[in-house]
């Protein structure tokens, strides 16, 4: 199966935003705007099978310590081979380009994250705390 994993252009910003419309509405990522994809184009890939984007991710740069992986989505037919990993792979690629020296993931896909070579703690025990300030929406 051949899967083209490559930066996102302004031509995908209208495709991403109706690839991604399902996992939003199933409340599994937040709705994106044109302007924030288009914001994210140099860090913002997507999975191209049969001319067909199959899946999307970015990596959104806090500073040169920290990034997170963000908006990862697979189609459900393409989930189990690989473009998951492949999505996320391309944003730590990007991450050690930059220099970046942690990425983080927020996922309830615990499993999936930990197969890339994510974990709760950091080197030295260090861990993410988390204080919701408002209702979910």
């Amino acid at each position: 199966m051949d899967i083209i994993i490559r930066k996102a252009t302004q031509a995908d910003i209208p495709n991403i935003i109706e690839f991604i419309r399902p996992f939003v509405e199933e409340g599994k990522l937040l709705p994106r705007t044109y302007d924030e994809i288009d914001e994210w184009m140099d860090s913002f890939f997507v999975a191209i099978h049969d001319d067909v984007i199959v899946g999307c991710a970015a990596l959104e740069v806090y500073s040169k310590k920290l990034a997170e992986v963000r908006s990862l989505a697979v189609s459900p037919t393409m989930q189990g081979k690989g473009v998951g990993k492949m999505l996320v792979k391309a944003c730590v690629d990007l991450a050690r380009e930059r220099n970046i020296l942690e990425v983080m993931a927020i996922s309830s896909s615990e499993l999936f994250f930990r197969s890339c070579g994510f974990d709760f703690t950091l080197p030295g025990e260090k861990k993410a705390f988390f204080l919701q300030t408002r209702d979910e929406a």
